[in-house]
Order: structure tokens, then C-alpha cells, then sequence
């Protein structure tokens, strides 16, 4: 009788830090791009796309390693999360540290050739990927600390192609925190059940009755912080359209989240791309047309 071969180190590895599973990454990688547009006027330099677009990778990989680990006692008792590597012993808690701590150190490699505040917002960055797995046990809303998390790399952008912060840079962020509140908030949904049983706080959780309002009106929050980031950049008709776009693809989120089911509610997370990419588009066409 044949056994199945045991997964190699490189593949549990793979697994620990999602990259079979790509949406993270796109999650991350839409506002850094929609940051780096706006900040170079539609014309970022090789290396810097390079750099932005290869650290999100290794960053959003990193943050997989550190939440399985700070959760492998959790993950044991969660439908989703239970077959995780690190959950089922495939891996030590240990090599989830050395995971994390090489990918964060490759990472800051490449932030090097800019400036001093670009620097120290990669800091903040690190700090804010590490300890956001751990805001899970105290913090009602930790979706919304993911969100300051997931768009870091938006002042980041603009301080490394412009050596400032400016005022459209803090409302891209605002606006990705109420984003990620919205699509955290739905993948929550999913795991409300086991989330309650094992004691643990969610923003699916706090919300209660009103999930889906909650859902809806900070998918409105984020559009209305991108509008007032177009108007301050003096964007037009086709940033215009991205956004009505998005508000769009929010429309059908409702459409699969209002009935509460598991499978609904994580296609709504999966589908929050095209939530991104339309925004991404109403930029780029900005710049394009004349």
C-alpha cells in the first residue's frame, strides 16, 4: 500500500507564508501602487517599483510566518486554520521565527538606497507587521490596526520618491484602514463561530447584528477618503470612474455577505482585488490620458 510522500521543508515553508495563496498579496500591493503612481506623477523609476513591489511580497510573507505563529494555539480550533503547517506540527514554532526574521531582513535590504525617512517608516512598518497578530487578544477593532498595517507602504511610497509625507498620502492611508476593516471584516465573517468559542476578538465579532451595515458603510468611508485624495491631487473623470468602479464591486460584496455564509462572505475577501485594481485603474488612466 503507497503512502503519499511527506511535503519537503521548502513546501511547508511555501505554505506558512501563503504564498499558494496570492490574494494577501494583492491586498498589500494595491495601495503601495496606487502610492507610487500618485507620488511619482504616473512614472516610477525601475528601482523603486522594483523595490515596493518586492517588498510587499516579502513582508506580507513575513507577517504569514508571524501569525501562525503568535495564533498556533488558536489555529488548532478554527475550521480554516487547523491544517496549517505550524498548527499540525509539520513545522516548529522556531522556524516560523527564522521565517519572519529572514524575510523582514531581506526586506529592509532593499529600502536602503533611500532616504532617512523612508527608513524610519520601514521601522514602523516591521513593528506594525509583527505585533499586529498579537492585537487579536485586547483590541476590538484589530482589523483597523491591520489596515494601518497593510497600508504602510503608502507614506513609505511617498517619502521615498518625494522625501515627505503629504497631506493625499495620510488620506490613501485612512482610506486603506476603512478598506481593510471592510474586507477583514467580511473574511472574519467566516470564522465568527469558532472566533467566539475560543475567546478571541474580531471586528465580525464587535459589530454583532450590524456586520454587514458596518461592512458597507467603511467600504463608504474608504471611498469617500479616495475621493478627497483625487480632489487633492486635482484628478478628474477617470479617477472618477475608478472609484465608481469600486463602489461597484462593493455592491456585489453586499450581494454575497447580507445572507452571512461562510462561503459568500470569503468570496467577498477573495474578490477585494478588483476592489484595488479599479482604483488603481481611475489612477493610471489619469496619467495616460492625456
Amino acid at each position: 500500500m503507497s503512502t503519499a510522500a511527506s511535503p519537503s521543508r521548502l513546501e511547508l515553508y511555501w505554505r506558512l507564508v501563503r504564498m499558494h495563496r496570492p490574494i494577501g498579496i494583492l491586498l498589500l500591493l494595491w495601495p503601495t501602487l496606487w502610492a507610487l503612481l500618485v507620488a511619482s506623477g504616473g512614472a516610477p523609476d525601475g528601482y523603486t517599483l522594483f523595490a515596493f513591489v518586492a517588498g510587499t511580497v516579502l513582508m506580507r510573507a513575513a507577517g504569514c510566518a508571524i501569525n501562525d505563529y503568535a495564533d498556533r494555539h488558536i489555529d488548532l480550533h478554527v475550521e480554516r486554520t487547523r491544517d496549517r503547517p505550524l498548527t499540525c506540527g509539520l513545522i516548529e514554532p522556531w522556524e516560523a521565527l527564522a521565517v519572519f526574521s529572514v524575510l523582514a531582513v531581506v526586506a529592509a535590504l532593499l529600502v536602503i538606497p533611500f532616504n532617512g525617512l523612508t527608513w524610519l517608516l520601514a521601522l514602523v512598518a516591521a513593528f506594525l507587521a509583527a505585533s499586529y497578530p498579537f492585537t487579536k487578544r485586547f483590541l476590538a477593532l484589530p482589523q483597523a490596526y491591520l489596515g494601518i498595517a497593510f497600508g504602510f507602504g503608502i507614506p513609505m511610497a511617498f517619502a521615498a520618491v518625494l522625501g515627505e509625507v503629504p497631506s493625499t498620502a495620510w488620506a490613501m492611508l485612512a482610506a486603506n484602514v476603512f478598506w481593510a476593516l471592510a474586507y477583514d471584516t467580511e473574511y472574519a465573517m467566516v470564522d465568527r463561530d469558532d472566533d467566539l468559542r475560543i475567546g478571541i476578538r474580531t471586528a465580525a465579532i464587535t459589530f454583532g447584528r450590524f456586520d454587514v451595515a458596518a461592512v458597507m458603510v467603511c467600504y463608504g468611508a474608504a471611498l469617500g477618503l479616495l475621493a478627497l485624495a483625487g480632489w487633492l491631487e486635482g484628478f478628474g473623470v477617470f479617477y472618477t470612474l475608478g472609484l465608481a468602479a469600486a463602489a461597484l464591486v462593493a455592491t456585489y460584496h453586499y450581494t454575497l455577505i447580507r445572507d452571512r455564509s461562510r462561503e459568500g462572505c470569503f468570496r467577498a475577501f477573495n474578490h477585494n482585488t478588483w476592489f484595488g485594481a479599479a482604483v488603481f485603474a481611475g489612477i493610471l488612466l489619469e496619467y495616460l490620458v492625456p
